[in-house]
């Protein structure tokens, strides 16, 4: 079975890798890499870098991302990408029985959207979700009705997408594929962590992650001022991931660099790895920002979340997920409730066990029935 992996950013490669390692040591099947969007770029960290580093070939690699992030260039990117999946898809589109795609990404959407007319075969991960905060919603639900089989990670999101597509159809729960990794995944010593990265994670550590919201753009500056007000003056040492390439998302960085470089307990790097990533995770304090992470992650590392603002907006939380304004005062409060709280110990409602193996066995059936 000759399957492609769509792969845009850093954050749908972490999700997609025990997939990949699973497909990639099955004889059944032969798997390419299709690497596009901020892997491709240097201001992002060219996180092509970490496909390789895995040990992964990366054959095809599609360039459209644009170096301005304003509604106007983001609405040209998703053109270009359009444009430039056209040739490709024209070029090898015979060459794929299957193509994974992930998540709610306008450039994901475009390369998924370019296809549609060469009747190309898609399979859908994290399909049904919603978040209402952020313009991907519209993304996430339009790659769902493209998408031939989808692999969804709680049982309510199988449901939605039943209703999007209007059929039960080749709809699979099959829980989070990125918490398979977490069981296999090899994580570093905080000595480690601070040789590699220079960050001493035996202190008290708040991991942040915070993406402009995409819908209510209105506010994105003073939104992204409220939280370096409360970072930059935080009694805790702060490791902060930067921002995605999202609308309006270079002022957000433009003033974290200004504003949080240079400070003693503030770290900002642009990409962690999932290695480095899950270690913080694991031993910092809790987490803030609005990041999928903290939704979907860190319940499994029994911490904490304070998820700021919209972006997250109607997805399905476990009960470790404090919804919060972007307002300092309003997070003092809840890192007061986290203090009390202490370590979370319930369920994370998007665990299901061995999700890539249950993806590879579905794949096989699929296969099968197509003979």
């Amino acid at each position: 079975m000759k399957i492609g992996i769509l792969t845009s950013s850093r954050a749908d490669f972490g999700i997609y890798l025990p997939l990949i390692r699973k497909l990639k040591k099955d004889p059944f099947f032969s798997v390419e890499i299709i690497a596009f969007g901020t892997h491709l770029s240097s201001a992002h960290g060219e996180t092509i870098k970490q496909i390789r580093a895995e040990g992964f070939e990366v054959k095809y690699t599609i360039k459209s991302l644009l170096l301005t992030d304003d509604p106007e260039s983001i609405s040209t990117a998703i053109g270009l990408t359009v444009v430039k999946f056209a040739n490709f898809w024209e070029m090898h589109s015979s060459d794929f029985d299957l193509i994974f795609c992930l998540g709610d990404r306008y450039e994901m959407f475009a390369a998924v959207s370019s296809g549609i007319p060469f009747n190309l075969t898609f399979a859908h991960l994290h399909g049904g979700e919603t978040t209402f905060g952020a313009i991907d919603n519209v993304f996430r639900h339009c790659i769902t009705v493209a998408s031939k089989y989808h692999f969804v990670s709680t049982e309510s999101y199988w449901k939605r997408v039943a209703s999007i597509t209007g059929s039960p159809e080749n709809i699979y729960y099959v829980g989070a594929l990125s918490l398979d990794h977490l069981q296999t995944l090899p994580l570093l010593t905080p000595e480690e962590f601070k040789e590699r990265w220079g960050v001493d994670l035996t202190k008290r550590t708040i991991l942040t992650t915070f993406h402009p919201e995409t819908v209510n753009t209105a506010d994105h500056q003073k939104q992204a001022q409220e939280l370096i007000k409360f970072l930059k003056y935080s009694r805790d040492q702060v490791l902060i991931t930067m921002p995605n390439a999202d609308t309006h998302g270079s002022y957000l960085r433009k003033l974290m660099v200004e504003e949080l470089r240079g400070r003693d307990h503030v770290f900002l790097i642009e990409n962690l790895g999932a290695q480095s990533y899950f270690t913080a995770m694991k031993h910092c304090a809790f987490l803030l920002g609005n990041s999928s992470s903290g939704i979907i992650e860190a319940a499994s590392f029994g911490k904490y979340v304070i998820n700021l603002g919209d972006r997250q907006q109607g997805r399905a939380v476990s009960d470790n997920v404090l919804q919060v304004p972007i307002d300092c005062e309003a997070i003092r409060l809840a890192i007061q409730k986290i203090d009390v709280k202490g370590r979370f110990n319930g369920d994370n409602i998007y665990y299901k066990k061995q999700s890539a193996e249950q993806i590879v066995h579905i794949l096989k059936r699929i296969a099968s029935y197509e003979k």
